[in-house]
């Protein structure tokens, strides 16, 4: 388990980021829209929905579950 949280945390990393980029650029702030215009930000930012939830599902179950673990050993 300890293998997959750490596996799973790198493909987590940069959709994560992206999910956030597209976010801020689709709000115009911080001037990151001069990257992707708002139409396409939003597409990606859409399509970042379910790599998002299903990473962050496979990277925090087991984690969650090995701290519950090592809690309830002291």
């Amino acid at each position: 388990m300890l293998k997959t949280v750490r596996w799973s945390g790198w493909p987590l990393l940069p959709v994560l980021l992206v999910f956030l980029g597209t976010g801020y650029i689709m709000s115009g702030r911080f001037g990151l829209s001069q990257f992707l215009d708002e139409r396409t930000a939003l597409t990606l930012h859409k399509l970042m929905h379910l790599p998002l939830f299903l990473l962050l599902l496979v990277h925090a179950l087991p984690a969650v579950y090995l701290s519950v673990q090592r809690w309830l050993r002291k």
